[in-house]
């Protein structure tokens, strides 16, 4: 019925040509396919149902029989979720060790989360070791600019060694708005392996 709304043949109504002739029209492996894409989602959902099936993915499914005015018959082979029979876990026992909380490893914690959560704010006072500072870098190299060493605004917590070589060293009693000159040796650049004047601005 399907093929015959679709196909239109001379002296007959949509879905109204003889199946014959549908078939002389389009072959008869068309109807064939049209059959079986029509008429075996809803037969493979009814097996799997009467089955009580818990089928996993798609299945592999092989056409047995397909005749005229018989009915269609088909294999389907597909995963199914497995059952599991848990045992008597009653008697089953745990030792845990005993956590030691020390000190020390408190300490470590609170400031973790100082860190990560606290907010900053500014301080009256020198530069110290762990404090977080706004800085201003410029260098030079035998008196020329180095403009790939030149840097505003930086974020720096003091100590932990992650820009320049010496910086940590240098800020370390410095106020805010005073500078402080330092060598350094570059490691990257046009001028990577050379030392440079380093001048930061807290």
């Amino acid at each position: 019925k399907a093929l015959a709304q679709q196909i239109r043949l001379p002296g007959f109504r949509p879905g109204k040509a003889p199946a014959k002739l549908l078939e002389a029209r389009v072959g008869r492996g068309a109807v064939l396919e049209q059959v079986v894409n029509d008429a075996l989602p809803s037969r493979y959902s009814e097996a799997v149902t009467s089955a009580s099936v818990k089928a996993i993915g798609q299945p592999e499914i092989e056409i047995t029989k397909i005749e005229d005015g018989e009915l269609l018959e088909f294999t389907a082979e597909v995963d199914v979720r497995p059952e599991i029979t848990l045992p008597d876990y009653s008697e089953l026992s745990v030792t845990v060790d005993p956590i030691e909380i020390t000190d020390e490893a408190v300490e470590e914690q609170l400031l973790s989360l100082r860190q990560r959560f606290g907010t900053l704010t500014g301080v009256e006072r020198a530069v110290e070791d762990g404090d977080f500072i706004s800085i201003d870098l410029s260098a030079t190299v035998d008196g020329e600019a180095v403009p790939e060493a030149t840097a505003s605004g930086l974020s720096h917590e003091v100590g932990s060694g992650q820009l320049i070589e010496g910086l940590d060293e240098a800020v370390v009693g410095v106020k805010a708005g005073e500078s402080k000159e330092f060598t350094s040796t570059l490691v990257a650049g046009d001028h990577a392996g050379k030392e440079a004047v380093v001048t930061v601005t807290v």
